[in-house]
């Protein structure tokens, strides 16, 4: 049987289309979830840590740096006493409900 060459790339891009939707669901779940734990209600209780986390972003984002970099996630991971996956949901969660202009 011949190949067509002109369908494999559709159905490649199909399979690709599927699992960054099963991603993007599961990681929406991981979000909900961690909304209720003790993760995010560290900086829910306490706005002056949210805060001074908004200032050291700022501070990053001034120098050119930015704190969704891979080397801040793990020095926040290493303070907080985190996972790199829990300080980058920490991280984002803080970034967007407390200081949105930070990049």
């Amino acid at each position: 049987m011949a190949s067509n060459s002109a369908y494999e790339p559709c159905m490649s891009l199909k399979h690709l289309r599927t699992a960054l939707a099963a991603l993007a669901l599961f990681g929406s779940t991981l979000l909900v979830f961690a909304a209720d734990s003790d993760l995010l209600n560290s900086v829910k209780r306490n706005p002056e840590k949210a805060k001074a986390m908004c200032r050291t972003f700022q501070q990053m984002n001034s120098n050119g740096q930015s704190p969704f970099s891979k080397v801040y996630i793990n020095q926040l991971a290493a303070s907080e006493h985190l996972s790199f996956q829990d300080a980058e949901i920490l991280m984002t969660y803080t970034v967007g409900m407390h200081c949105d202009d930070v990049r």
